[in-house]
């Protein structure tokens, strides 16, 4: 009996335990749910969110050169063509963190400093990993949120983004997207 708890205090004291964790999306690459929800500080706008595999600004790039903004109003209010109706495409990027706590490296500081000696591992008690998340958002001309359930083309918004995502992660020079056909 003495032998489990040794085990499991070893086990305790030799492991980092997560503080906080990046969403994960089950089942699918992406997820339509209320900005709030995800992150605080955001809006209480339903918006499809997505990771984000590549560099800050890249969507920036993306959105630009496939609606040939030339560096105006970019990520706010684009218009686009969905099923004959034109809607409006917001999208903000934003980070989440993975946290965990080395418990191990705060006990041995500790112990150092009940002995007199001064800390090793002082502000290395936490690891952090970002990371990205593009949030879109998309409004009709009457400008209610398309991405809510009773709005007659959620269908439709959410494959065309779908399909948007899609191109976006797997072009790595966007001036590919002026030579495809628009959907």
């Amino acid at each position: 009996m003495k032998s489990a708890y040794i085990v499991i205090v070893f086990l305790l004291l030799s492991s980092c335990i997560p503080v906080k964790v990046a969403p994960r999306f089950k089942n699918q690459d992406y997820k339509i749910i209320q900005a709030k929800k995800f992150k605080r500080k955001l809006p209480r706008e339903t918006s499809f969110i997505f990771k984000d595999p590549k560099a800050d600004g890249e969507f920036y790039d993306y959105i630009n050169t496939k609606y040939e903004l030339n560096n105006n109003n970019v990520g706010l209010d684009t218009p686009i063509m969905i099923d004959g109706e034109t809607v409006y495409l917001s999208y903000s990027e934003t980070d989440k963190e993975d946290a965990t706590l080395n418990l191990p490296l705060v006990i041995i500081d500790k112990k150092l400093e009940q002995e007199g000696y001064s800390t090793v591992f002082d502000g290395n008690y936490s690891n952090r990993k970002g990371h990205w998340y593009i949030l879109i958002t998309v409004f009709d001309a009457h400008m209610e949120n398309c991405l809510l359930d009773k709005h007659p083309l959620k269908p439709k918004v959410v494959e065309y983004l779908k399909v948007l995502k899609e191109e976006y992660i797997t072009t790595h020079n966007y001036q590919e997207v002026l030579f495809k056909k628009k959907p």
